[in-house]
């Protein structure tokens, strides 16, 4: 899991992050730490995990958790969902979101501007940006929000 949350934000944000931070030796030792800590601490038993294979190999990986925005009417924050590119397309991004939020359920990110891709997929699946931006890692990142559907 956390060589694919690297390699995917390697993918993703070269030229958007610090190549030095993307190609730190301790990177992936740090993103084992995180996924070791979301799978087994007990605060984090209300988290919901995914992971997408192809053919025995891990291509994808995606995590949420009840809110943590000040102002959320949602129930789930979608924290992390990332696809290898030589997946993107498969249908592996909807699988790990209808895994990790249910469809319909009223939900909200935060995504990487500039990132069409990834703002477009999300468009797909019914989420709009709100207004709201943040910087984090050194990427402006907006927020996007999706209303149940049954609301």
């Amino acid at each position: 899991m956390a060589r694919i949350h690297v390699a995917s934000w390697q993918e993703t944000y070269r030229g958007l992050m610090s190549d030095e931070m993307l190609d730190d030796p301790e990177f992936v030792s740090t993103r084992e730490r995180f996924w070791t800590v979301g799978l087994t601490d007990e605060r984090f038993a209300h988290h919901r995990i995914a992971v997408a294979e192809y053919e025995g190999e891990l291509i994808g990986i995606a995590e949420s958790a009840p809110p943590t925005d000040a102002d959320a009417t949602w129930s789930q924050q979608l924290n992390v969902l990332y696809v290898l590119a030589s997946a993107h397309g498969s249908g592996a991004g909807a699988g790990l979101l209808d895994a990790v939020i249910s469809q319909g359920e009223a939900a909200a990110l935060w995504v990487a501007d500039p990132n069409p891709r990834a703002q477009a997929f999300y468009r797909k699946h019914g989420f709009v940006p709100d207004g709201l931006f943040k910087e984090e890692y050194g990427i402006k990142e907006i927020r996007m929000t999706r209303r149940d559907v049954d609301a």
